[in-house]
């Protein structure tokens, strides 16, 4: 246990940066709008998208290199996609995740004479340098305390709910119907980004690289797996509070969520402590807040990262990821990047989310296979690579977002 303790890192920067919209917003929704019945897809997106992530941790804990690194020893063609992918996530992620954090903020400070970019630049500029001075052993830990104050909110709200029961009028309410246009559309939403987007395999492996190079002694397989497993459980469960919270509360009251951070943000908390209490209200502004701000911060860091490391294979003679302010730059570049992206796009932030989300779909089959095929690849040794149970869970999650993928392909052409 001691050991696992020290070896945290990798799973629970994944747990806090996958913790983010996919649960506050889609499971909360979920939960409110077709109640306990979400049940299903959240189960199955975390288990069948579970290899993708954890093959991110496996290859670069026996390698000691970053999966990028292996997409690049299987071919530039594979880097090549890869690094399309993370431009879109670039242009897209961080915006949408600083807008709703700023609209939290806004909520729970009751600060309404600026506006939500003013706010988001603020957080730019805090978590930056946050990431810059701190680097990755302080985002680490403190994240360790941000996780925990998390867990136990949610822990407590959720039994809260379950002991007060559902909202009078929820036995008689009529659930819209989930396998039509709108309901596929949504379920598609929850399935894609729960617990987070396939590309982030990339981002674990690299948390895994700057874990080794923190620790005095290399962890075996065994516990780097146990510790991504520990993270990746907590992803799962978190998410399952959010929904049951969605479902205690909301279901039934036929209440629609907006899709405007501020007022979204303003809805969640009150319609939370209309049920529970007044007394609640700060308790679970908080929990939200914290949830929002930690993913800001290791999203930022990790698409930080992955751009440096992308930018170093596709250049290899330049240098650029061992060089000097090298990861500063890149914190600052996004930070610049994301702010100018809200302060032009914020009122069409649904249609590059909604470009973010189309990439993610077509691509996240693609991306599960390339991890597959790196981790089986010669730089693995057969003792060290996947047993069959895994690679056969593996193939059916590249069908489930196979299928996905097809089916909102589909839906938007026609």
């Amino acid at each position: 246990m001691k050991a696992l303790l020290k070896a945290l890192g990798p799973g629970l920067l994944f747990a806090s940066m996958a913790i983010g919209t996919s649960h506050l917003v889609l499971s909360t929704k979920a939960g409110a709008q077709y109640g306990w019945v979400m049940v299903i897809p959240i189960v199955l997106a975390n288990l069948l998208k579970y290899p993708f992530f954890e093959f991110g941790i496996r290859y670069t804990t026996v390698t000691e290199k970053s999966l990028i690194e292996g997409y690049t020893n299987l071919g530039k063609t594979y880097l090549y996609i890869y690094a399309f992918v993370t431009l879109i996530s670039t242009f897209t992620i961080l915006a949408a995740l600083y807008v709703v954090t700023a609209g939290l903020f806004m909520n729970l400070f009751d600060v309404s004479s600026v506006g939500a970019g003013v706010i988001s630049l603020g957080l730019f500029v805090f978590i930056g340098l946050i990431l810059i001075i701190g680097k990755y052993r302080f985002l680490e830990n403190s994240l360790k305390a941000v996780i925990t104050i998390l867990f136990i909110a949610l822990l407590v709200t959720t039994v809260m709910v379950l002991q007060k029961g559902p909202v009078p009028d929820a036995a008689s309410y009529q659930r819209p119907e989930i396998f039509n246009e709108v309901g596929i559309l949504f379920l598609i939403g929850l399935v894609g980004w729960m617990p987070t987007a396939v590309e982030a395999s990339g981002w674990v492996s690299l948390w895994g690289m700057e874990n080794l190079k923190t620790m005095k002694n290399k962890p075996t397989l065994k516990l780097a797996l146990q510790e991504f497993n520990v993270g990746y459980i907590l992803t799962a469960v978190l998410a399952l509070f959010f929904m049951i919270i969605g479902w205690m509360t909301l279901y039934g009251t036929g209440t629609e969520l907006s899709g405007n951070a501020v007022v979204f943000a303003d809805q969640l908390v009150n319609l939370f402590t209309t049920h529970i209490g007044n007394w609640a209200y700060f308790f679970i502004a908080v929990a939200a807040f914290a949830t929002m701000f930690s993913t800001c911060m290791t999203a930022h860091d990790a698409i930080s990262r992955v751009s440096l490391d992308v930018l170093q294979k596709l250049y290899p003679k330049k240098n650029i990821y061992n060089q000097k302010h090298a990861f500063a730059l890149m914190v600052i570049a996004m930070a610049w990047i994301n702010w100018i992206v809200i302060s032009l796009f914020s009122a069409n932030m649904g249609d590059l989310v909604g470009l973010a989300t189309f990439v993610s779909f077509v691509f996240a089959p693609l991306l599960g296979w390339m991890n597959l095929k790196t981790v089986t690849g010669k730089d693995v040794p057969k003792e060290h690579q996947p047993k069959m149970g895994l690679k056969m869970l593996t193939y059916c999650g590249m069908i489930f977002l196979s299928l996905f993928a097809l089916y909102y392909c589909w839906m938007l052409l026609v």
